[in-house]
């Protein structure tokens, strides 16, 4: 179920796409459905197969079409972990500056906020005379799981 956050994102997308004048088909609006439903991190292909759920005739043409614009807009966030595909944050309107833990063995994404990391931030870009206006951290890890199993059950997730 969409928060109301959710639900206001897609509205300022829909009058984004509005604005630069393109058409919304049922095929990007099950993907736009998809995207602001979730609070989930995913690939391109992922979220095909999520909007796939909803509309089968969604072309993996349009969910490559689609993606640059929902980053454009700012509510969505593309991020490269270094891996041969980009991560999409559908969190990042409601939350721009925001930390990820990844797990370098099952590629779990975890989200976290920090109030000493916000304090570390600014004490330090104080020092050096900046002021901060985003930003991202990203821990690499391998996850709980995986140390005491030896394996973990989101691998190929």
């Amino acid at each position: 179920m969409p928060t109301p956050d959710r639900t206001a994102a897609k509205e300022k997308f829909m009058a984004f796409l509005e604005q630069k004048n393109l058409r919304i088909t049922t095929q990007r609006r099950a993907i736009v459905d998809t995207v602001f439903g979730t609070d989930q991190h995913f690939t391109a292909e992922q979220l095909l197969e999520w909007a796939r759920e909803r509309d089968a005739s969604v072309s993996r043409a349009t969910v490559y079409r689609t993606l640059p614009l929902l980053t454009e807009s700012g509510l969505v966030h593309e991020m490269d972990f270094g891996k041969d595909y980009k991560i999409y944050d559908p969190n990042y309107a409601d939350h721009p500056n925001h930390n990820h833990i990844i797990c370098d063995d099952c590629d779990k994404i975890v989200e976290f906020e920090s109030e000493k990391l916000n304090e570390l931030e600014n004490e330090i870009s104080h020092k050096l005379g900046f002021s901060v206006k985003t930003q991202q951290l990203r821990i690499n890890a391998s996850c709980e799981e995986m140390k005491k199993l030896g394996a973990c059950k989101n691998k190929d997730h």
